[in-house]
């Protein structure tokens, strides 16, 4: 009887300590009350090589951080970006991570997700309505000055220039003009300013009708480097040497401004960026403090 007694504790003590060490296990592995944390994340497009890269910043830190992403890819469609987020709500995610197509079609996605509690963080560009724990994004105002004053510096005051605006609605759009319009409305000449929805094909489309319509433009501005890059093929079609500046810093981009294509860019680092989109949306995610705008780095790449 007392051996019988003595395997019986024997075996409720091991399985004591199984329990405490799946216990163990189970704690490790909470990071959001009990669960593991999970990032929905909707990017505006994969189209797109800034984006990619975007993207890739997000999946690498989550990575690093034991974290689990959903990304969704809205093809540049803003319904279709409101349908995947609706989808993302509805799947238990932690935390918002959202790349707007629009910022002004956004706001629903938005206040949906604060409705269900769910903290929201964008990337690049901004909501204009809405609860936003915070914005992840390079200062596009400052960046458009800085074409601007590169066009100036290089090329002098009152040359004529042309303008391709990115997507209508965005807020990079909207700030990346509105820098580049604080000293070209007064320094520059600004003949022609035309979207092509921050895509290279409608870079050199647009871009070739404004030369066409414009034959003394001397530089142009692109409010990213893919329009940039069109307006390159745009140049060579019309047999005209443009000074050409970009933004993003897309490794294409780059490229152009070593091999003097391109006259210059402003860089952003996508890839960093998303990396910190994610640090600050797993914040949000636990409750803690995070700033209402974090600032990713931005530079001016010309040809060495």
């Amino acid at each position: 009887m007392k051996k019988i007694l003595l395997v019986l504790s024997l075996i409720v003590a091991m399985a004591m300590m199984m329990v405490g060490c799946g216990g163990g296990d189970k704690k490790d592995a909470a990071k959001d009350g009990g669960k593991k944390l999970t990032v929905g994340f909707s990017v505006s497009t994969q189209n797109n090589p800034f984006f990619v890269d975007l993207a890739k910043g997000v999946q690498a830190k989550a990575k690093e951080m034991g974290v689990t992403v959903k990304i969704v890819d809205a093809q540049n469609d803003p319904a279709k970006q409101a349908n995947d987020i609706a989808d993302l709500l509805q799947s238990n995610i932690s935390v918002l991570l959202v790349n707007p197509v629009d910022s002004a079609a956004i706001s629903t996605s938005v206040k949906a997700a604060n409705k269900a509690n769910i903290p929201v963080v964008c990337l690049d560009r901004s909501a204009d309505q809405g609860k936003v724990a915070s914005l992840v994004a390079s200062d596009n105002v400052k960046g458009g000055e800085m074409a601007a004053e590169y066009i100036i510096k290089k090329l002098g005051e009152k040359v004529k220039v042309a303008e391709l605006e990115g997507i209508p609605g965005a807020s990079a759009t909207r700030e990346r003009g509105q820098g580049f319009h604080k000293l070209a409305d007064s320094k520059l000449t600004v003949v022609a300013k035309q979207t092509a929805d921050f895509d290279r094909s409608k870079g050199l489309t647009v871009a070739e009708n404004m030369l066409q319509a414009n034959p003394d433009v001397k530089a142009i501005f692109a409010h990213n480097d893919e329009m940039a890059l069109g307006a390159i093929e745009a140049a060579k079609s019309a047999n005209k040497k443009i000074f050409i500046v970009g933004f993003d810093g897309t490794a294409d981009g780059v490229k152009a401004v070593e091999n003097g294509a391109m006259s210059a860019t402003i860089a952003q680092q996508p890839e960093v960026m998303g990396k910190q989109g994610l640090e600050v949306a797993v914040k949000a995610a636990k409750g803690e403090k995070v700033e209402a705008k974090v600032s990713a780095p931005l530079k001016l790449i010309e040809k060495k």
